[in-house]
Protein backbone atom coordinates (compact mmCIF):
# COMPACT_ATOMS: atom_id res chain seq x y z
CA UNK A 1 0.00 0.00 0.00
CA UNK A 2 2.83 2.29 1.03
CA UNK A 3 4.62 1.87 -2.58
CA UNK A 4 0.84 2.55 -4.59
CA UNK A 5 0.57 5.55 -2.55
CA UNK A 6 4.40 6.53 -2.83
CA UNK A 7 3.51 5.94 -7.10
CA UNK A 8 0.77 8.30 -6.86
CA UNK A 9 2.24 11.04 -5.11
CA UNK A 10 4.95 10.90 -7.64
CA UNK A 11 2.62 10.65 -10.95
CA UNK A 12 0.64 13.55 -9.21
CA UNK A 13 3.47 15.63 -8.80
CA UNK A 14 4.95 15.02 -12.24
CA UNK A 15 1.40 16.06 -13.66
CA UNK A 16 1.49 19.17 -11.93
CA UNK A 17 5.12 19.76 -12.86
CA UNK A 18 4.49 19.06 -16.44
CA UNK A 19 1.23 21.32 -16.45
CA UNK A 20 3.09 24.20 -15.23
CA UNK A 21 6.19 23.91 -18.05
CA UNK A 22 3.91 24.21 -20.36
CA UNK A 23 3.27 22.85 -23.71
CA UNK A 24 6.72 25.16 -25.02
CA UNK A 25 8.78 23.39 -22.96
CA UNK A 26 6.94 19.80 -23.73
CA UNK A 27 8.53 20.84 -26.99
CA UNK A 28 11.63 21.64 -26.61
CA UNK A 29 12.08 18.64 -24.43
CA UNK A 30 10.73 16.70 -27.55
CA UNK A 31 13.37 18.07 -29.97
CA UNK A 32 16.36 17.50 -27.44
CA UNK A 33 15.50 14.15 -27.29
CA UNK A 34 14.88 13.09 -30.78
CA UNK A 35 18.47 15.18 -31.83
CA UNK A 36 20.25 12.83 -28.95
CA UNK A 37 18.84 9.68 -30.20
CA UNK A 38 19.75 10.36 -33.82
CA UNK A 39 23.45 11.02 -32.38
CA UNK A 40 25.44 8.51 -33.99
CA UNK A 41 27.63 7.66 -30.64
CA UNK A 42 24.67 7.34 -28.72
CA UNK A 43 23.08 5.11 -31.56
CA UNK A 44 26.63 3.03 -31.58
CA UNK A 45 26.19 3.11 -28.04
CA UNK A 46 22.71 1.62 -27.88
CA UNK A 47 23.61 -0.72 -30.79
CA UNK A 48 26.66 -2.16 -28.90
CA UNK A 49 24.61 -2.39 -25.19
CA UNK A 50 22.04 -4.38 -27.11
CA UNK A 51 24.94 -6.79 -28.37
CA UNK A 52 26.62 -6.97 -25.00
CA UNK A 53 23.21 -8.17 -23.49
CA UNK A 54 22.32 -11.09 -25.88
CA UNK A 55 25.63 -12.28 -25.61
CA UNK A 56 25.65 -12.28 -21.54
CA UNK A 57 21.82 -13.11 -21.95
CA UNK A 58 23.11 -16.40 -23.84
CA UNK A 59 25.75 -17.02 -21.62
CA UNK A 60 23.31 -16.94 -18.59
CA UNK A 61 20.85 -19.31 -20.61
CA UNK A 62 23.67 -21.80 -21.50
CA UNK A 63 24.50 -21.85 -17.51
CA UNK A 64 21.00 -22.07 -16.40
CA UNK A 65 19.96 -24.68 -18.92
CA UNK A 66 23.04 -27.21 -18.04
CA UNK A 67 21.93 -26.70 -14.17
CA UNK A 68 18.55 -27.18 -14.82
CA UNK A 69 18.52 -30.26 -17.16
CA UNK A 70 15.97 -32.21 -17.34
CA UNK A 71 13.89 -30.82 -14.54
CA UNK A 72 11.96 -28.38 -17.12
CA UNK A 73 8.51 -29.28 -18.12
CA UNK A 74 8.07 -30.61 -21.58
CA UNK A 75 6.14 -27.67 -22.63
CA UNK A 76 8.67 -24.54 -21.47
CA UNK A 77 11.34 -27.11 -23.28
CA UNK A 78 9.33 -26.60 -26.63
CA UNK A 79 9.14 -22.86 -26.07
CA UNK A 80 12.65 -22.55 -25.59
CA UNK A 81 13.76 -24.58 -28.20
CA UNK A 82 10.86 -22.89 -30.72
CA UNK A 83 12.70 -19.65 -29.29
CA UNK A 84 16.03 -20.70 -29.78
CA UNK A 85 15.44 -21.71 -33.41
CA UNK A 86 13.85 -18.12 -34.13
CA UNK A 87 16.69 -16.83 -33.12
CA UNK A 88 18.98 -18.96 -34.80
CA UNK A 89 17.54 -17.17 -38.15
CA UNK A 90 18.35 -14.00 -36.59
CA UNK A 91 14.92 -12.69 -37.21
CA UNK A 92 12.24 -11.17 -34.62
CA UNK A 93 8.39 -11.39 -34.20
CA UNK A 94 8.32 -8.57 -36.42
CA UNK A 95 10.69 -10.21 -39.10
CA UNK A 96 13.61 -7.68 -38.46
CA UNK A 97 17.15 -8.59 -37.65
CA UNK A 98 18.65 -8.38 -34.39
CA UNK A 99 21.74 -7.56 -35.33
Amino acid sequence: MRYKLTFLAGLALGYVIGARAGRERYEQLKKSVREISQNPAVRNAAESAAHNSREVAGKAFHAVSEKVGDRVPDSVAERVRSLRERSASGEDDWGTSNT
